[in-house]
């Protein structure tokens, strides 16, 4: 099955059931692996990083660690995301269905998660309505499974709203981005992530034609990136990076 049929028939009954609790045969050191590839994803080679991943996948394949491979491919798809590799970052989430499909993860936290950054990948290359279904189905297993004040609720919400303004249904969209910002709120330092959460509400107002909450929303995110309590951070500039461009579509500046 390609990741275009998977993604457009997604039935959650094909991924759900009793979870395989079996251990593998043999296992690779997962965090030793993910410590490895953050030291060349903070030095910034973008290539060694590509190939460090590729390289323990296959290795993971080869030996029957199919844990330590769903965590990686998961790794490839937000990688090649970044990276702007469509044909890799589709690949991963193939494999990564895949692998949930074959060991029935689909109603763990972990699997949902994985289902999760799947459906962010198929968002991010224009298949925003495939992504739906993928969505809704994380949002069932964490509904069931977390707190409803879990922190990764806020990234889930936004994501859905995200794709739900891709289909025109903006009303719908604006639910999940206040569903988000109700949880970050709750964060430790939230000022990041409300900030962003604004600047995705700017957007979807213009589409909405609602100009006067375009600005509330763009000054409710100065306030938040201009708070004297938010380390001014690597975190930090990696979020003024991701609000400058709506500030700067709107005529705003920082």
């Amino acid at each position: 099955m390609s990741y275009n049929e998977a993604a457009c028939c997604f039935d959650a009954s094909m991924y759900t059931g009793v979870p395989d609790a079996a251990p593998c045969a043999q296992s690779l050191d997962t965090k030793g692996i993910i410590a490895g590839l953050d030291k060349l994803l903070f030095s910034g080679d973008d290539t060694a990083a590509g190939e460090y991943l590729d390289r323990w996948c296959q290795k993971a394949q080869e030996i029957g660690d199919w844990r330590t491979e769903l965590t990686l491919q998961s790794e490839l798809m937000g990688f090649h995301r970044r990276t702007s590799d469509k044909a890799a970052a589709m690949a991963a989430v193939e494999r990564g269905l895949e692998l949930i499909r074959e060991h029935r993860l689909g109603s763990t936290v972990s699997g949902a998660t994985i289902i999760l950054n799947a459906a962010t990948t198929l968002k991010a290359y224009g298949m925003a309505e495939q992504s739906i279904p993928m969505f809704v189905q994380a949002c069932r297993v964490y509904s069931q499974t977390l707190d409803p004040l879990d922190y990764r609720f806020g990234g889930l919400y936004n994501n859905m709203a995200l794709s739900y303004a891709d289909i025109g249904e903006y009303d719908t969209a604006e639910g999940y981005y206040k569903k988000a910002l109700g949880v970050i709120a709750h964060c430790d330092t939230p000022e990041n992530e409300l900030a962003v959460t604004y600047c995705n509400l700017a957007e979807l107002y213009e589409r909405m034609g609602r100009e006067a909450d375009i600005a509330k929303a763009l000054k409710l995110a100065q306030d938040n990136l201009h708070s004297p309590t938010l380390p001014h951070d690597g975190y930090y500039e990696f979020t003024v990076s991701k609000c400058l461009p709506t500030f700067e579509h709107f005529g705003y500046k920082l």
